[in-house]
């Protein structure tokens, strides 16, 4: 049996989407002068209000399940990193939704009542608050100064 180009339609597709990923990432951190670490991410740069840089942001592998607020702050500071703020987390949904599972994740932002935070939907791409004693996901952050 003879197989054709179109028999493997799927698989090529597949490498040709993670090789041009790959090299735009690759191109993206190298003008950033950003330096990587085994299973990181870089997700972009984030601006001031005047529009100059700010910093770099780099998302660390690994993510924490069915953590409360407190819990979540903790284990990203144990991975080496912090939780995203919220602008920063419209910049990973943006940059870099792939990495996330369809759920919602902690940020490291309490609400203003002082008993809630915020969190990022990485489904539906909408932030809200929620009781600081609810189990959700967390994926911890860098920041590289620009």
């Amino acid at each position: 049996m003879t197989t054709t180009l179109h028999d493997h339609k799927g698989a090529l597709m597949a490498a040709a989407a993670a090789f041009a990923d790959a090299c735009t990432s690759e191109a993206i951190r190298r003008t950033a002068g950003v330096e990587l670490r085994r299973g990181e991410r870089y997700a972009g740069v984030l601006l001031n209000e005047d529009g100059t840089p700010s910093h770099h942001l780099v998302l660390l592998p690994g993510d924490a399940e069915d953590v409360t607020w407190q819990a979540a702050l903790d284990w990203a500071k144990q991975a080496g990193g912090e939780l995203p703020s919220r602008r920063e987390q419209s910049l990973l949904f943006a940059n870099a939704k792939s990495a996330f599972e369809e759920a919602w994740y902690w940020s490291g932002e309490a609400h203003e009542n002082g008993s809630c935070a915020w969190y990022q939907d990485f489904y539906y791409g909408i932030q809200n608050d929620l009781h600081k004693s609810y189990e959700g996901r967390a994926r911890a952050v860098r920041r590289v100064a620009a």
